[in-house]
């Protein structure tokens, strides 16, 4: 019936939104909300005011690889990672109790509300998501990063010494995280492997690297 409902909806809704296949951070957001993880999502949302399922409702969600219900929402507003071939989708999370989110439901104006989360385990914070996939699949450099991200130290601290510089990096392996530094180890364009700390995000939590899902 869930299924019969849902393609419904997705017929009335063929003036809806049929969107680029991928999201996926590309340059550094200078003026973030203030987020602390991700949640992975599946095609139905309810957004409530608060974290109680007797609040207001304030936004319901419907989306498959194609469209978005509403139609005035995009992918882009919607998610910060979504991967079409995996049907693999993220939201930021503000806030989290044992049970329920809080996201940002629209990117584009920073709207957040309260999810009900499905299972817990598809909520990671930002150390815990970079750890995983990081690892995973390597690390990019975000448009518009500072020119400090592609320096490399021996110690992960502020006035530390140079080691480094990342130049036309190939790949970009992470090792570990520690506070806002990462120990990574980059193959540049001349295949010469160096290890070091780099910088990651700022003190504020404006991130310069992300990892390079696929």
């Amino acid at each position: 019936m869930k299924k019969i409902i849902f393609t419904l909806l997705l017929l009335l809704g063929t003036a809806g939104t049929v969107l680029a296949s991928n999201v996926m951070p590309d340059k550094v957001m200078y003026s973030p909300v203030n987020t602390f993880g991700v949640y992975q999502v599946g095609h139905s949302i309810v957004v409530y005011n608060e974290p109680d399922e007797a609040s207001a409702i304030k936004q319901k969600i419907v989306w498959d690889n194609e469209n978005v219900i509403p139609q005035n929402l995009k992918k882009t507003d919607l998610f910060i990672v979504y991967l079409e071939n995996k049907d693999f989708a993220l939201m930021s999370v503000t806030d989290e109790t044992d049970e329920w989110v809080e996201v940002v439901y629209d990117n584009s104006t920073g709207a957040t509300g309260w999810i009900k989360k499905d299972d817990p385990f598809k909520f990671n914070t930002w150390v815990n998501f970079y750890s995983m996939y990081g690892r995973k699949y390597g690390l990019k450099i975000l448009k518009n990063a500072p020119k400090s991200t592609y320096d490399m130290f021996g110690t992960p601290e502020d006035g530390a010494k140079k080691i480094s510089t990342i130049n036309n990096p190939e790949m970009i392996n992470l090792n570990f995280i520690r506070g806002n530094w990462m120990l990574v180890t980059v193959v540049d364009s001349d295949r010469t492997p160096k290890t070091g700390f780099i910088r990651w995000r700022s003190d504020d939590g404006v991130k310069y690297l992300f990892p390079a899902l696929k």
